[in-house]
């Protein structure tokens, strides 16, 4: 997929209509906001009805990877059909001087389209980037079983239909508030990894995986894309 202009939206479905002014279609700011957050949440029809479901991801260029348990209804649901996948990321609480004009400053991101079971010839390249976007450990643990990869379904989806919407600014308020008494501003959120803490059940004097031990003390969604 090609670099986008700022202003240029991939479909009619996917433009951002109310609040058009933090629209960002940019493929690299996309990308930057789905590099940074952890969950997605994929939306899909099934015969029981709509659901949406949180669930672990990854990206490989202009390719987003979901995956879960062949048992798993939406995920069989949701190969070859239309799907919704969103990424929220939340960077502050806006607190307006009325609560009418309160809001949130945040990075999001909404895929739409056709997802596409991974072949198994591609599954494991494909669940490593899925596992490494979340704990990159897939090069020092033990690699999966045979039976690990049949009960995982792995789903391809583009991102030719995505689009970016960020909010990065104080209060907006109305005029006549301005010299009123009451208090407008940011309350930052910031999500930092913690210390790992080894399972209690951790038998013989493994070390923590290199990788994981680097993780502590980082924000969990790093940068900040603007529009």
């Amino acid at each position: 997929m090609s670099e986008k202009a700022t202003n240029e939206a991939p479909s009619a479905r996917t433009t951002v209509k109310r609040g058009d002014n933090r629209a960002v279609y940019a493929s690299e700011s996309i990308h930057e906001i789905l590099d940074a957050g952890v969950v997605a949440h994929v939306g899909v029809s099934t015969p029981d009805g709509p659901i949406v479901l949180p669930m672990a991801y990854g990206r490989d260029g202009d390719i987003l990877y979901i995956h879960g348990s062949v048992a798993n209804a939406m995920m069989r649901a949701g190969r070859s059909l239309d799907v919704c996948v969103t990424v929220t990321i939340i960077d502050g609480l806006v607190v307006a001087r009325t609560p009418f004009h309160n809001s949130m400053n945040y990075r999001s991101v909404v895929v739409r389209g056709v997802a596409n079971q991974v072949e198994d010839g591609d599954k494991l390249r494909t669940l490593k980037i899925i596992n490494d976007h979340i704990a990159p450990i897939w090069d020092d643990a033990r690699p999966p079983s045979e039976t690990d990869v049949k009960q995982t379904l792995v789903l391809a989806l583009s991102l030719e239909e995505a689009s970016a919407k960020v909010r990065d600014e104080g209060a907006i308020d109305e005029e006549i508030d301005m010299d009123g008494p009451h208090w407008a501003g940011v309350v930052p959120m910031t999500s930092t990894w913690e210390a790992p803490v080894t399972n209690a059940d951790l038998r013989g004097d493994a070390a923590v995986p290199a990788p994981v031990a680097a993780l502590e003390g980082r924000n969990a969604h790093p940068g900040r894309v603007f529009p």
